[in-house]
Parts: C-alpha cells; sequence; structure tokens
C-alpha cells in the first residue's frame, strides 16, 4: 500500500462535467490505498478463506457487453472467475478481480482488515497527495509518442476496434507502470468502487437525488463510457448500485494510518 499524509486539497473540476463541478476544498486524514486493483490471486484467497457467495453467484447472472449483438446483457453463469460466463475464458491471476459488487468489495476489505476508501481519498491519490494539477494521474494525454499511458477505450464510437493499447479487455496490474506516488491504474482498466453514497457536490447545479443503494465509481475502465476521456481523468466519478456486477468494475482497499495493515 502507499501512504499518503493528510491535507488539504482542492476536489473536482471546473473543466470537468456537471458532476465534477464546484471545485472545493476537502480535508482528508492520513490514509494507505492499495498501489494496484485487487487481483484475481487476492480475490481467490479471500474466497478460498471465507467460503463467501458473491452477489453475481447468488443472483446466477452478471452484466457482460455483447459486442455481435452491441449491448449488455445479463449472462448466466458469469462470475469473478469466469467474467464472460461459463462458456468465457478464465480471469488471469494478475488482473483485477470484476465481476464484483460493492458488497462483494466491501466483504473483501472487512476481510483484509482493511476498507473501501472515500471518494475523496480516491481523487487525493491519484492527484499524488492532492498536489498534482495534470488531467489524469500520469499527465495530460492518453498517449504519448504514440504509447498509451493507461488500459483505455480506442475511439469515440461503441464500434471503435480496440487493442491498440495492447488490450481488448482487462490488462495486468501495473502494466503501464507507476504513477510518481507509486499508484498504479487510478484510470483505465477498471472502474474502482469507493465507499460514498453517490451525490452532488456542495453547491453543484447538478441535480441527483442520492439514495444509500448508489455509490461512487472512480477512475473509468477498458471499456466504452459515453463520457469519453474524462471517465479517466483525477476527477471524473460515475455511479452504480451495490448489487450490481460487471465485467469491467473492481475496486482497491484503503486503511487510515492508525490502522494496522493486514499483509
Amino acid at each position: 500500500m502507499a501512504y499518503f499524509a493528510g491535507g488539504i486539497f482542492m476536489m473536482g473540476a471546473d473543466s470537468g462535467l456537471s458532476n465534477e463541478k464546484p471545485v472545493h476544498q476537502v480535508t482528508v486524514k492520513s490514509f494507505y490505498i492499495d498501489r494496484t486493483p485487487v487481483t484475481v490471486v487476492d480475490f481467490r484467497r479471500f474466497i478460498k478463506s471465507t467460503g463467501y457467495i458473491t452477489d453475481a453467484e447468488n443472483f446466477g447472472n452478471a452484466g457482460v457487453f455483447n459486442f455481435q449483438k452491441n449491448q449488455w446483457e445479463l449472462v448466466s453463469g458469469a462470475t469473478w472467475e469466469y467474467p464472460f460466463g461459463p462458456d468465457g475464458p478464465k480471469a488471469q491471476g494478475n488482473h483485477p478481480v470484476t465481476q464484483v459488487s460493492w458488497n462483494d468489495a466491501s466483504a473483501y476489505a472487512e476481510w483484509a482488515g482493511k476498507r473501501l476508501p472515500s471518494e475523496a481519498e480516491w481523487e487525493y491519490a491519484a492527484r499524488c497527495g492532492g498536489k498534482s494539477k495534470s488531467r489524469f494521474s500520469w499527465g495530460n494525454e492518453l498517449v504519448v509518442n504514440g504509447k498509451y499511458q493507461s488500459n483505455v477505450w480506442q475511439g469515440s464510437q461503441l464500434t471503435a476496434q480496440q487493442g491498440a493499447d495492447g488490450f481488448v479487455y482487462t490488462s495486468p496490474v501495473g502494466y503501464y507502470g507507476k504513477t510518481d506516488c507509486g499508484l498504479s491504474d487510478m484510470g483505465g482498466n477498471v472502474w474502482n468502487w469507493c465507499a460514498d453514497v453517490y451525490a452532488a457536490y456542495p453547491g453543484s447545479q447538478y441535480q441527483y437525488q442520492p439514495t444509500e443503494n448508489v455509490r461512487v465509481i472512480r477512475g473509468g475502465s477498458f471499456f466504452f463510457d459515453a463520457n469519453g476521456a474524462y471517465s479517466y481523468t483525477v476527477s471524473g466519478r460515475s455511479m452504480n448500485s451495490i448489487e450490481t456486477s460487471l465485467f469491467n468494475t473492481g475496486f482497491r482497499c484503503a486503511i487510515g494510518k492508525e490502522q494496522e495493515i493486514v499483509k
């Protein structure tokens, strides 16, 4: 895990989407956050240790995008171990675990002696302790000298051909290197669940009625998003319901400074 000393920073982006506004001052206490998203190997250790049954397993299906039909589907038997369904490939151990709901992520975090990061902690870490003014956690461009800086969707259309960044779906965690603060995949690869109920920022013109069932996700993913590159920015934010499991959503954990890190 990477350590961040607490401090005050300006959260949000006036140049971003409506749900990122306005920029506002936030105080964050010192904390640790996982350097990478939780991997399939990590999650398998949790399952073997506890016998935990995920929401996708309880429901009997999970969300997968069908590229042939160009639509989302609930695929029977899709789980963290077989994110595309039982007829698809088995999840690779060093890739981020997916098809995990907010409930599942919270259960894992509790087992590990950790918790899900707050939305403010996530952005503070992405901004390298609140100091970075870059658009993305790694800089200001998705592509530098012809090289993708993260596992992102290529093109502005859902039908755009993929693989220019080296991967069509998820990539191994840390594949694209680390930020100056030692974090990987803080934009792209998979969305990260956060602890918070999704809500408008104080003083925002963005209209949204919060509900306990809907939580924040951060960072964007390898898959198409209507908000395009905004999804990958340090201030970009979206949401989903706590029982939802998707093939492009995972998580990382955090821990307070006063807590003991469980190896």
